[in-house]
């Protein structure tokens, strides 16, 4: 009797040749979301019309837009932290594959800084002034994953050290006011990934940040995504950030996505006149190295 477990030589290195012969399998997305409209109910009418994107392990979507496109209010909504008059009045977001409109306020909880997890602009206003930074890295990683407060402080100062603040045992001591602008960015990046988050949502991360420090914290985020997989969303105006950073971009424009694709591509033949006015605007900062860079490349 002829079977093709018989036909095929019985050692490991006969599997190790077909499974790494077989197509690979695309990774599932870990953030799913599906023309999501957002309503005002204060003011009666659709704020966000329709936006869709996935987003898969170690990859990164940028959001670009002028203030008041909805990049935000989209990030918000994958957050379930929208305010208060604002409700997804259409489509749908799934997280790990769970539609999150299903979700009780006990599986938020569980959800957020555990799967997914955010960064924001101006970081002192996220962290409390009267408590040591160090302190509530620690206190995310102690609720979030279930450890005494001992090994918490531990793992706190290697996440600490992981961000690349020098002298990680002094800064866990330290308070907000203490630290710099770029510090206080990488404290927070650390509380956001304390609990081993797929998702992290960096919404205008940077924007407070001079030249030098932003690049410092792209690099860690792009390092951040490289060594454990991370899942990435960057919200910026600039588009130096979203060149640098994104595998593909979202532009919007009055709370519409007015174009969608690899960064690359965008950015090289854009088809929309909006962005081609971004792309022009942003030319003179940085942008233009980059997109001569690619071009050599």
């Amino acid at each position: 009797m002829s079977t093709l477990s018989q036909r095929l030589p019985a050692d490991s290195e006969a599997t190790e040749r077909l499974e790494s012969a077989a197509p690979a399998v695309p990774a599932p997305p870990v953030l799913s979301v599906r023309d999501v409209r957002i309503i005002d109910r204060a003011g009666g009418r659709e704020i966000v019309h329709g936006v869709s994107f996935t987003l898969t392990p170690g990859k990164t979507v940028g959001i670009v837009g002028e203030s008041g496109s909805g990049k935000t209010l989209t990030c918000r909504a994958t957050l379930g932290i929208l305010p208060a008059h604002f409700e997804v009045g259409g489509g749908s977001i799934e997280i790990e594959g769970r539609d999150i409109g299903c979700l009780t306020p006990a599986e938020w909880t569980a959800l957020r800084g555990a799967t997914i997890s955010a960064v924001f602009q101006d970081p002192a206003s996220y962290l409390n002034p009267s408590i040591p930074v160090g302190r509530q890295v620690a206190e995310v990683i102690h609720v979030k994953k279930g450890v005494g407060r001992r090994e918490a402080r531990r793992q706190a100062i290697e996440l600490l050290r992981a961000v690349h603040l020098r002298d990680p045992e002094l800064v866990f001591d330290q308070y907000a006011f203490e630290l710099s602008g770029g510090m206080l960015q990488r404290v927070l990046i650390a509380a956001a990934i304390a609990a081993g988050p797929r998702i992290l949502i960096a919404d205008e991360a940077t924007t407070a940040l001079d030249v030098t420090v932003q690049a410092e914290i792209l690099d860690l985020l792009a390092d951040l995504r490289e060594r454990t997989g991370l899942a990435l969303v960057v919200v910026s105006h600039d588009l130096a950030v979203v060149a640098q950073l994104c595998d593909e971009v979202l532009v919007m424009r009055q709370g519409e996505v007015v174009e969608h694709g690899p960064t690359r591509e965008v950015l090289h033949h854009p088809r929309h006149d909006y962005t081609r006015l971004l792309i022009a605007e942003h030319e003179q900062y940085g942008l233009d190295k980059f997109l001569a860079s690619e071009e050599d490349a």
